[in-house]
């Protein structure tokens, strides 16, 4: 297959591009940072130069391609419903690229959206909060119409996807703690956040581009839920810092703009996931790759 990827150069887009390629597919890759193309040419994908906003672009590119994996994404989270919105927009371009076919998108969101069912797991198949709760709830909006439109369309939930140099939400946690000098968790700290290993996430985005199934949602889960508080100690033990547990008050001085995601007890299963791809998760735990972090001067 030939595969259109958008955030080809990003952290996980870029283990994408290697499994597609390990596989025998061609890749074409989104590259917005011109310094960044020498890196996915040498992985072996192709470089097209642009960005999210440009629609004709990628839908020209989605029509070009036996296949769309969907990963770019504006992490400023400063203007986090505004990027979501936009990537509502992103969606609908790559759709109508694909439209006419049975070629598959691969639609990227999280899985606390489908946090619904009180006192359980996030699941594939529970419905998803709105945006008015989670606005990453647009992009799952986006893929339904284009699902409706009879556009292959299937959604990717991802956790804090991990490494020892990046961890999603958790690296900016990092840079907070090490500017207040502890580490911190709300309460009692039993606030579980779900994480998967960043290799283990690109092959299960491999895996689910060649299975093509329509409307499908997976949960790209190999941890169902790790304690804040263990996160914080694991964090303290690396940095030498102290850890503290604060009250909720607190916590928008601490967390700042994070304060809500912090508060938030989000498990999440990937038992259908695996199930249906043969999916496995192989790599470190989220601890362990905390206690092993590459640390850039602070």
């Amino acid at each position: 297959m030939r595969v259109f990827v958008t955030g080809a150069t990003g952290n996980i887009g870029s283990a994408v591009v290697e499994q597609l390629v390990a596989a025998g597919h061609a890749v074409l890759g989104l590259c917005r940072a011109p310094d960044k193309a020498p890196a996915l040419e040498a992985a072996g994908g192709e470089v097209l130069h642009g960005r999210l906003e440009d629609g004709a672009l990628l839908r020209d590119a989605a029509a070009s391609c036996d296949g769309v994996i969907h990963l770019g994404f504006k992490h400023d989270f400063t203007r986090f419903v505004a990027n979501c919105e936009e990537d509502r927009q992103v969606i609908q371009a790559l759709a109508e690229g694909l439209a006419g076919s049975d070629r598959p998108l691969l639609v990227t969101s999280g899985v606390p959206l489908a946090n619904t069912v009180p006192g359980e797991p996030a699941r594939e198949h529970y419905p998803i909060v709105g945006t008015e709760v989670h606005p990453r709830a647009a992009s799952e909006q986006a893929a339904a119409l284009a699902a409706a439109a009879g556009v292959n369309v299937s959604v990717v939930r991802l956790p804090q996807v991990h490494d020892t140099r990046s961890q999603g939400l958790i690296t900016l946690m990092i840079a907070r703690f090490r500017e207040l000098g502890y580490c911190a968790y709300i309460g009692d700290g039993g606030q579980r956040w779900p994480a998967a290993p960043r290799l283990d996430v690109a092959r299960l985005y491999r895996l689910a581009l060649e299975r093509a199934e329509p409307d499908a949602k997976y949960h790209a889960v190999a941890e169902g839920g790790v304690a804040l508080r263990d996160i914080a100690q694991a964090i303290a033990g690396r940095l030498g810092l102290p850890v503290r547990s604060i009250d909720t008050e607190q916590a928008r001085h601490v967390f700042g703009w994070m304060a809500g995601f912090a508060a938030h007890d989000v498990p999440a299963s990937s038992e259908l996931t695996r199930r249906w791809l043969g999916w496995e998760p192989e790599g470190p735990s989220l601890l362990e790759d905390l206690a092993n972090l590459q640390l850039a001067a602070a």
